[in-house]
């Protein structure tokens, strides 16, 4: 859990809180390589993301302190042929000043949790986005991931090329 006074309350996302999710991961499109997107996606955009995500039976969570959307996580399809069914990838970001708190960890503890509920869901994959991303690596190497793999100069932001790193995680009895 978060080692300071920011102690959040973590709930399922609602459309309310779209404009807060799309200025979070905008902030991480335009300063950060953990996202390989270029333009940051518009609310409506988020919005449909949001939706389809939930559509799918799939966790998608925020955390609010004081009345303030700080992070969200989520877990999407990994692939979307009906193979993969079992098999989802997280999404975790977080506002600037909600960093290096415990918050991450705290948010994909609580999607692992809910992935798990489900029942029907053995394996979770971390797409890292660079390769240089320690702060993640290590919340998801604490969470249980071990790395499988990682794919070289694969990306191309900032003038620069990036590495893919992915992790993965088995979810209940997998």
């Amino acid at each position: 859990m978060p080692t300071d006074a920011l102690r959040p309350l973590i709930r399922t996302a609602d459309l309310a809180d779209v404009p807060a999710i799309a200025t979070i991961y905008g902030d991480h499109v335009l300063h950060g390589t953990a996202s390989f997107e270029e333009v940051p996606p518009s609310v409506d955009e988020m919005t449909g993301r949001l939706r389809a995500v939930l559509d799918a039976g799939l966790p998608y969570i925020v955390a609010e302190a004081q009345g303030v959307i700080v992070g969200f996580a989520y877990a999407g399809p990994h692939r979307p042929r009906a193979a993969y069914r079992h098999t989802v990838e997280d999404s975790i970001y977080l506002a600037p000043e909600a960093q290096g708190r415990g918050l991450g960890r705290a948010l994909l503890d609580e999607l692992i949790r809910r992935c798990e509920a489900t029942g029907r869901l053995r394996q979770m994959i971390a797409v890292i986005g660079d390769s240089a991303n320690a702060g993640s690596i290590a919340v998801h190497t604490r969470a249980g991931f071990r790395m499988v793999g990682a794919m070289t100069n694969v990306g191309f932001k900032f003038g620069r090329w990036l590495d893919t790193v992915i992790m993965q995680r088995p979810l209940g009895d997998a």
